[in-house]
């Protein structure tokens, strides 16, 4: 087990040096002012999206498969859960990150290190971006909806905080 652990930590390191020196450096410091995404995070959401630019705030979602799926007809129509279509990978890490947002929005140390590697812009927007999402999943349990699925619904908004974030001009 303990050579496990040192091999992820090895490979952790070694992913953090890439993203130190790579193309996507200033988007990934831009995403880490989010809550839930750390270097790693970040830089796996940038090497899968790519070209940020080709999409909107709300396509993000859909690309990713966060939006609800629909079965019409007439003039009933009836959504069902998120469709799951598009990229796996992306989708995995903003759920995962999501789940950092229910809790009290209370900025530590390792957050606003992480504000410091980005411009004041992108700090303001992360803070901004940090508040109203602890500010949804408090509606969602005033409203006692379940937990997977609040936090399904925080993520497709995560991704639109991390799209404006990513496309941000510093």
């Amino acid at each position: 087990m303990i050579t496990i652990t040192a091999r992820r930590d090895r490979l952790d390191d070694r992913i953090e040096t890439m993203a130190a020196d790579s193309p996507w450096t200033d988007t990934i410091h831009r995403l880490g002012c989010l809550r839930g995404i750390s270097t790693l995070t970040g830089f796996g959401l940038a090497v899968e999206i790519g070209d940020w630019t080709r999409f909107s705030g709300n396509s993000i979602g859909s690309y990713l498969g966060l939006v609800p799926s629909e079965n019409s007809s007439g003039q009933s129509r009836s959504l069902g859960p998120i469709t799951k279509t598009g990229n796996g990978h992306a989708r995995r890490l903003l759920v995962e990150a999501a789940w950092h947002h229910q809790h009290r929005y209370v900025p530590g140390k390792t957050i606003r290190d992480r504000w410091d590697l980005a411009s004041p812009a992108a700090r303001a927007r992360g803070d901004l971006g940090n508040r109203r999402l602890n500010h949804r999943w408090n509606q969602f349990k005033a409203r006692k909806k379940a937990n997977n699925v609040a936090n399904a619904a925080i993520a497709r908004e995560l991704a639109g905080w991390c799209w404006s974030l990513a496309v941000l001009d510093d």
